[in-house]
């Protein structure tokens, strides 16, 4: 069965299953999986919507849906303008909760003014509402921030789906085959490679600005980390030492990473600066040592290690010291990774012989088994929290899913034809 170590992960691209390309296809999304009770929310289409040349609504009506948590009710053609306030009790009639109003006008330099207003039909009050500009092809960013507002008013969570997402593809034959990092809406649309290359990429983490990219390339037939600034392509190595450099996992400062490297020699937690200078040994430990990720507030490190013979979580001070053992249940407990708001940790454990996602509530220690798969890694959570993407195999064939918290809401992400590894979940860039 697979190592946990990321030593011993830096394999895992080159033992892909074989496939067919087609890199550059969409992330498809299966919902397979719905919370138990969800809230009926009406999305008309806006007034002069046809004036896009891409539609609006039909975006926020894709987000709402596919989190699980909402049921459209349909409102048939008719538009529901901005400057009037809906008939509520006839909308509550027909088994809406809440009903979001909008409008589209042109503007005289080709650009869009989108307002829309929501509304709680059973109270019959306005839960606010925003206006936006737009360029005719931001119909789906427009999409997004709508969503995320009905979102964050009807659950009191922020919304995630203007967020991106990072995860590598692997296609064409293992003779010859090709790896690419791409850079995804949440959705799975909108799809663009940051890099591509015929040697393994993995590990991608997201800087907190959300516009730079750490991750591990084999290019110069060994692993090396680099940081990628996204919007201009440009690349920093910042640990090519002898032996392994793996694992890259951002400060919440932005300033810094943590990394595992093999120098000196076993893996080991080291942390140095966004540019590759000030590199500190973290810990010294008989064990391996390795995974790392940090706390939000930034005080704690939480890894993975073997040090007292099975594969458990530690965390450590940031500033260096002893480690503390996190993880108890189990002989078998991988690639901790903290939610944004330090409440809780999800990770990869063994259960009966099969690999899936837990999630532990680090106040009472208490540890829920999310998925009913067999050979789950890499989870990451969503901004909020609510969701975790991580990388599972169906068929034989890598594909992405996403879980919530409470185990309820199930999805499956996918290309055709291509083997898809490693997802990292961006920050929410207000």
């Amino acid at each position: 069965m697979r190592k946990f170590l990321s030593a011993y992960r830096l394999l895992i691209a080159a033992a892909l299953t074989l496939v067919s390309a087609l890199a550059h296809a969409q992330l498809s999304i299966e919902i397979t999986g719905a919370g138990a009770s969800r809230f009926p929310v009406a999305i008309p289409v806006f007034e002069n919507e046809g004036s896009l040349p891409r539609g609006v609504t039909d975006v926020v009506r894709a987000d709402l849906e596919r989190s699980g948590l909402f049921s459209l009710v349909d409102m048939g053609l008719a538009a529901f303008p901005v400057t009037a306030v809906p008939d509520m009790a006839s909308i509550r009639g027909r088994g809406a909760d809440a009903v979001l109003t909008g409008s589209i006008f042109q503007q005289g330099d080709g650009r869009f003014e989108v307002r829309f207003r929501l509304f709680d039909t059973q109270k019959q009050t306005e839960l606010g509402g925003l206006s936006m500009r737009m360029a005719p092809a931001q119909n789906r960013a427009i999409g997004h921030k709508i969503a995320d507002f009905v979102y964050e008013k009807l659950t009191g969570q922020p919304g995630y789906f203007s967020t991106r997402i990072a995860y590598v593809v692997k296609s064409g034959p293992n003779a010859a085959p090709r790896y690419e990092l791409q850079i995804a809406d949440a959705d799975g649309m909108n799809a663009a490679t940051a890099l591509a290359s015929r040697e393994p990429i993995i590990s991608p983490a997201w800087a907190p600005d959300g516009q730079r990219i750490a991750y591990v390339s084999f290019e110069a037939k060994k692993p090396v980390i680099y940081v990628h600034t996204l919007a201009t392509g440009q690349r920093q190595v910042v640990a090519n030492f002898k032996g392994s450099n793996s694992a890259p996992a951002w400060a919440p400062d932005g300033q810094r990473l943590a990394v595992v490297l093999t120098k000196d020699g076993q893996s080991q937690l080291y942390v140095l600066n966004a540019d590759g200078s000030g590199v500190r040994r973290l810990a010294t430990s008989p064990g391996i040592d390795t995974e790392p990720a940090w706390s939000p507030d930034g005080a704690w490190i939480y890894f993975t290690s073997d040090r007292g013979g099975s594969p458990q979580i530690y965390r450590t001070s940031s500033s260096g010291g002893s480690a503390q053992r996190v993880s108890f249940e189990g002989s078998y407990n991988v690639t901790p990774r903290p939610s944004a708001d330090g409440t809780s940790l999800a990770f990869i454990t063994r259960n009966s012989g099969r690999f899936q996602v837990a999630i532990m509530d680090l106040a009472t220690r208490q540890t829920t088994i999310l998925t009913d798969s067999a050979r789950d890694e890499s989870p990451s959570f969503a901004p909020n929290g609510r969701m975790i993407l991580y990388a599972t195999e169906t068929g034989g064939r890598g594909v992405l899913a996403a879980v919530s918290s409470d185990g309820r809401v199930k999805q499956r992400l996918s290309v055709q034809a291509a083997d898809v590894r490693e997802p990292s979940w961006g920050p929410q860039i207000r």
